[in-house]
C-alpha cells in the first residue's frame, strides 16, 4: 500500500473517532455509576423541596455550579389585588345644600365591624348626620370628619347621609372610607363632588383664533393658494388669442388651404417675484406657529426648586384631597390624611387610592412618594411603618396589574413642629407625578 494512501486512511479514522466522541454525551461521573441504593442522598434537596412535591435531584456536587434549566422560566404577570369584603360608594344629591349619600356594602358571608369616615372640605361643617354619626377632628390636624361605627350584617348594604353647610355656589368634594374597626387599614374608599344645581359648571373658554397654531397654518395656506390661483387666472385672461392669417387667394377656393405655419407659444409659468413672497409668508407663518407652541410648552414647565421640576414624561397635576389626579400611568386619589404629633416629629398616615390606568403592569417605589414641608424640604415614605400598618405586606414589592386598583395607607415621618403642606406621588422616576395640598 502506498504511503499516501495509508496516511489518508489514518486521517479518516481519526476524524471519524472525533465525530463519535462529539455525538456521544458526556459520561456520568463515578457517583452516577453507583446503584440507586448506594448513592448518598443530596444534602439540600430534601430541605428545600416544598411539602407535597418531590425533591429535585442534585445536578452538581459540592463546590460545582448547578446546570441551568432546560427552558427559561416565564415572567409571571402581576395578579390584581383581591376585592375587599367591604365596598363604599359616594354620590351627591341634587339639593340646594350640599348633601351626600354613602352606601357601605358587606359582600362577605359573615358580619363585619367597620369604621366609616367622611372627610369634610375646609370651611364646611356637618348640619345633619344619619345613623349615629358624629363629627370629630383629626389627631394633630385641623381637618374635620364624620365618623360612624357600624356592624354590617352579611350580604347587606347600609346607607348613610350627611348634609353640610358651606359658602353657596362653591363645589365641595367629600370622600368617604371604610376602615377596619378602630384602625387605619382601609377596606375601600370613594369620592364625590357636589355642585349647586343653580350654578352649572363653567366651561373652559376657547382660546382666540390667533392663539391656535392649526388655525393660523390653515388660514395662511388658504391665503397663499388663493393668491396663486388668482394670479394664474389673471395671466391666462390677458393672453391674446392668435387668429390664423387670411388665404392669399381669397374666399371661395375649392382647394384646401395650405397649412400655415403656427408660431410656437411658450408656456407661461408663475413669476418668480410672486412665488418668493408667497413662500416667505408660508415659511414665516410655520416658523412663528412652531416658535409660539414651543414658547407655550417652555412656559408651562414648573421652575420651582422642587425635585419634580423639569419632569420628562407627562404633565404635573395638582388638586385637593378627594380629587382623582392622573399622571403618566397611575391615577392617585388621596382620601384622608391624619397626623399624630410625637416628641420631635409628626407621623402622618395618608389613605391613598392607586389606579393603574394602563393595560400593562406598572411598578412603583416608596422613595418616590414624598411629603413636603413649608420650607421646601421633603421626606420619603417610611417603608417599615407602611409595612406594619399594611399587616406586614410590602406594597411596593410587586407591580400593580393593568387596570387594577387598590387603596392603602402610606406613612410619612415628618421632622419638626409643623405637619406637611402637600404630598407628591408618582409612578416612575421620570413621571411628572401629582401634588395634593394638605389643609
Amino acid at each position: 500500500m502506498p504511503a499516501s494512501t495509508r496516511h489518508h486512511r489514518a486521517l479518516a479514522v481519526f476524524v471519524y473517532c472525533l465525530g463519535i466522541l462529539a455525538a456521544v454525551p458526556a459520561l456520568p461521573g463515578p457517583a452516577a455509576a453507583q446503584p440507586p441504593a448506594a448513592r448518598p442522598p443530596a444534602p439540600h434537596a430534601a430541605a428545600t423541596a416544598p411539602a407535597g412535591q418531590p425533591s429535585a435531584e442534585p445536578s452538581a456536587g459540592p463546590g460545582r455550579p448547578s446546570a441551568p434549566p432546560a427552558l427559561p422560566s416565564p415572567t409571571r404577570a402581576a395578579v390584581p389585588p383581591p376585592k375587599p369584603p367591604v365596598t363604599v360608594q359616594v354620590a351627591p344629591e341634587s339639593t340646594a345644600a350640599p348633601r351626600y349619600r354613602i352606601q357601605v356594602r358587606n359582600d362577605g358571608n359573615r358580619p363585619i365591624s367597620t369604621t366609616v369616615r367622611q372627610e369634610l372640605p375646609p370651611g364646611a361643617s356637618a348640619t345633619s348626620i344619619t345613623d349615629g354619626g358624629r363629627p370629630s377632628h383629626h389627631g394633630g390636624s385641623a381637618g374635620t370628619e364624620v365618623t360612624w361605627e357600624l356592624r354590617l350584617p352579611a350580604r347587606s348594604t347600609t346607607t348613610l347621609r350627611t348634609e353640610l353647610s358651606a359658602p353657596p355656589g362653591a363645589p365641595l368634594t367629600a370622600p368617604a372610607c371604610a376602615f377596619a374597626a378602630g384602625g387605619e387599614r382601609p377596606y375601600d374608599c370613594a369620592t364625590a363632588t357636589w355642585q349647586s344645581p343653580s350654578t352649572p359648571a363653567a366651561a373652559e373658554p376657547e382660546p382666540p383664533v390667533w392663539q391656535r397654531p392649526a388655525a393660523l397654518l390653515t388660514g395662511l395656506g388658504g391665503l397663499a393658494a388663493l393668491a396663486v390661483g388668482g394670479w394664474w387666472t389673471w395671466q391666462r385672461r390677458r393672453r391674446p388669442t392668435q387668429v390664423p392669417p387670411p388665404h392669399p387667394e381669397g374666399r371661395g377656393s375649392v382647394y384646401p388651404r395650405p397649412a400655415a405655419p403656427t408660431a410656437l407659444t411658450r408656456r407661461r409659468r408663475p413669476s418668480t417675484w410672486l412665488l418668493i413672497p408667497v413662500a416667505a409668508v408660508v415659511l414665516a407663518g410655520t416658523g412663528g406657529a412652531a416658535a409660539w407652541t414651543a414658547t407655550r410648552k417652555a412656559a408651562a414647565v414648573d421652575t420651582d426648586s422642587d425635585p419634580s421640576s423639569g419632569a420628562w414624561i407627562g404633565t404635573a397635576a395638582a388638586g385637593a384631597i378627594g380629587e382623582p389626579l392622573r399622571e403618566t400611568a397611575f391615577e392617585f386619589t388621596v382620601y384622608r390624611i391624619s397626623c399624630q404629633r410625637a416628641s420631635a416629629a409628626h407621623t402622618c398616615a395618608a389613605t391613598v387610592g392607586v389606579h393603574n390606568r394602563t393595560p400593562e403592569q406598572q411598578s412603583w417605589h416608596g422613595q418616590l412618594q414624598r411629603a413636603y414641608l413649608a420650607d421646601g424640604n421633603f421626606v420619603n415614605t417610611d417603608e417599615p411603618a407602611t409595612r406594619r400598618v399594611n399587616q406586614g405586606r410590602d406594597v411596593f414589592a410587586k407591580p400593580l396589574a393593568g387596570g387594577s386598583r387598590m387603596v392603602l395607607p402610606l406613612v410619612f415621618r415628618v421632622p419638626g413642629q409643623q405637619p406637611p403642606t402637600r404630598l407628591e406621588l408618582r409612578s416612575g422616576v421620570f413621571s411628572a407625578g401629582v401634588r395634593v395640598d394638605v389643609p
